[in-house]
């Protein structure tokens, strides 16, 4: 594990992601368009309202993806997987997002001032994106082994997203390598958990300052959980962009809407991640600037039952109450047993001056 040196931010486009910065909101459109640009842009429309910076497409068609073929390992079997019996061609043919909507999608994001960018799953989807002009690429958790379509994209010069989702700390780092040898300077990590949904057990958070330290680059995460509990612990630990699924409604289906925000949790998300950002701050012990107005109600020593001079000072008539302008109460074992030095009206807060 490297320390060389402080992890630098990554500039995408007009957004600073990294250790200073608040953390990047991404939306995820996948495949909750269905199969509607009407939907998939309001979508977008509805990803700025709720405050999030950028949305991200996935850039593939079914013929780039797999075969149309009956045998069974081109079907999904894993029980537990949501998708479990479907072809898989039929699956990304269901869930792509046309080519030709791209333009009007990324327009619309550049209308609301956010970032529009995606995922290429192949080289000629990098060729097409580039024509399009995305600031940056996301390299999806399941084509990160695969290092010809890394260096095609690092080959652009563009900063890159690359999650991890299922990948040993070799995988990681024979992608990071293909990337940085291949011209990307600018590279964002995202942890990862590859199942839909994710337990939040699986999620291990705490691998994302490991994360940023072995790899010395700015680390966030992209979260298939349920609500946003993960998401925003992750950017206490320092995740510097948090990747969520959206979709207009949970109810009306779709084939990732299970585990997508709808939008209003999406607005939440935005503003907790950035209160937890904020309440990071630095190591720091005794009050705040703000905090030093409270001082006066804390509790302090004061005289609470009329005194003459010479008389002793007791439990009777000295207690620890507030507000905070007599000695502090550590103080009480040193006055008890002491004379006063003066006459002390009820009400009078305690100080070395009127003890004799």
């Amino acid at each position: 594990m490297s320390n060389a040196s402080p992890v630098q931010p990554v500039k995408i486009g007009p957004l600073s992601c990294g250790p200073g910065h608040p953390p990047v909101i991404v939306a995820e459109l996948s495949g909750n368009h269905n199969g509607s640009l009407d939907r998939a842009l309001k979508i977008v429309d509805l990803a700025a309202a709720s405050g999030a910076h950028a949305v991200k497409l996935q850039t593939y068609t079914a013929e780039t993806m797999t075969l149309p073929l009956r045998e069974r390992e081109f079907f999904v079997s894993d029980p537990k997987n949501p998708w479990t019996g479907r072809s898989l061609y039929d699956l990304y043919h269901e869930a792509h997002t046309p080519w030709d909507w791209h333009g009007p999608l990324f327009e619309r994001c550049r209308k609301h001032g956010m970032l529009g960018f995606s995922s290429p799953f192949d080289a000629s989807a990098v060729d097409f994106l580039e024509t399009l002009g995305v600031p940056c690429y996301k390299i999806a958790s399941f084509e990160l082994i695969d290092l010809p379509l890394i260096r095609k994209v690092a080959a652009t010069g563009k900063p890159m997203v690359v999650s991890t989702g299922m990948a040993t700390v070799e995988e990681i780092a024979d992608a990071v390598a293909a990337a940085r040898g291949a011209g990307c300077r600018d590279l964002v990590l995202l942890k990862c958990t590859s199942t839909y949904p994710a337990d939040p057990a699986n999620s291990h958070l705490r691998t994302i300052p490991h994360l940023s330290a072995m790899f010395q680059c700015p680390v966030g995460l992209s979260d298939h959980t349920h609500g946003i509990g993960a998401a925003v612990a992750a950017v206490a630990l320092g995740a510097v962009m948090i990747e969520k699924h959206l979709t207009l409604s949970r109810a009306e289906g779709g084939v990732d809407a299970m585990f997508s925000l709808e939008p209003q949790e999406l607005t939440s998300l935005a503003a907790e991640a950035r209160r937890a950002w904020q309440s990071m701050g630095e190591v720091r012990y005794g009050p705040t600037k703000d905090e030093e107005r409270s001082l006066q109600y804390r509790r302090s020593l004061y005289v609470v039952k009329a005194m003459r001079a010479g008389d002793l000072f007791s439990a009777e008539n000295v207690r620890a109450i507030r507000p905070g302008l007599g000695l502090p109460p550590k103080h009480l074992d040193l006055v008890l047993g002491r004379k006063a030095a003066r006459d002390v009206p009820a009400g009078t807060a305690l100080s070395w001056s009127l003890i004799g």
